[in-house]
């Protein structure tokens, strides 16, 4: 079976891209084919495969699949784990080759910032300051930039992010609107393991202990919808989430936070209007491996 074609520079990714490029017409015909991209940081999951897959979906047999592997130093604090984030590109390239991908770019560090650290960076603004944003200060600024060096870099049609990283995905689909970036962004739903816990690279930290402990966080949001469905005010869908958390041995929670799904407004705050879609978001801590994840609930 032949991978993908794996590339570590910009001057081989144009040259790779450029053919493809070259042989279709300019415009959005519906007849032209299409470029997807996948942006990870690598340790690469199902999770990211389901991506890799619905990327094929989009374009066809006649469209290219390019998946990014790059571990983004702009979007780790100064005591956040990035030496010690897992890499393994070649049981990447391994995973994507069944999966059709056409190329894998994996830049090194130097390649993507050339002149060291970044001084001018993409701002995520007020959204970017809240929640995941409050607990990691920068983290934003830098996924944005990364993401917008990459789009440019790609040129994709279409680029696709899994809806775990929820304020993530949002953030990314204001940039493109807001600094009219040519590219449309699917979200795809998160990929959980039979048992519930959604699929994620740091789960590899996880001890066996620290892994059945991390459960609470999928148990709180099941909880929470069914509070939901059967008619609960937005504060005890909360309240619902909180009690299983905080029975929780063992996990220490960073936020929780029912909000509006594209303006992130808390929906517990007075005044808010409670009706219609709200997504739960949660963060929190096992052991030391921080997880996030979070699901859409409907408030009558």
């Amino acid at each position: 079976m032949t991978g993908p074609l794996v590339l570590q520079t910009v001057a081989d990714l144009d040259e790779a891209l450029a053919p493809f490029d070259a042989a279709r017409p300019p415009g959005q015909n519906a007849d032209r084919p299409r470029r997807a991209v996948v942006m990870t940081m690598g340790a690469l999951h199902e999770g990211h495969l389901e991506l890799v897959r619905r990327a094929r979906e989009l374009v066809g047999p006649a469209g290219q699949v390019v998946v990014t592997d790059f571990v983004n130093p702009l979007q780790f604090g100064p005591d956040e784990d990035f030496d010690r984030y897992p890499r393994d590109l070649d049981g990447d390239v391994r995973l994507l080759t069944p999966e059709g991908v056409d190329v894998v770019f994996a830049p090194r560090q130097e390649e993507m910032y050339p002149d060291g650290d970044a001084l001018v960076r993409v701002s995520a603004g007020g959204l970017g300051t809240i929640l995941e944003g409050a607990a990691r200060p920068g983290h934003f600024d830098g996924m944005l930039t990364v993401v917008l060096k990459l789009l440019h870099l790609v040129r994709p049609d279409v680029a696709l992010f899994g809806e775990k990283d929820a304020q993530q995905l949002l953030l990314v689909r204001r940039m493109v609107r807001d600094l009219d970036v040519r590219a449309e962004v699917v979200g795809v739903p998160v990929v959980r393991e039979p048992d519930g816990l959604a699929r994620s690279s740091r789960n590899a930290y996880l001890s066996d202990d620290e892994r059945t402990r991390a459960l609470a966080l999928s148990t709180a949001l099941r909880t929470s919808a069914a509070v939901a469905d059967s008619g609960g005010t937005p504060s005890e869908v909360v309240a619902a989430a909180a009690t299983v958390l905080n029975d929780a041995e063992g996990v220490v929670v960073d936020y929780l936070a029912l909000v509006d799904p594209t303006t992130v407004e808390d929906l517990t705050l007075a005044g808010s209007v409670a009706s219609g879609p709200a997504l739960l978001l949660v963060a929190a801590r096992v052991g030391s491996t921080r997880l996030i994840d979070n699901t859409t609930v409907r408030l009558a």
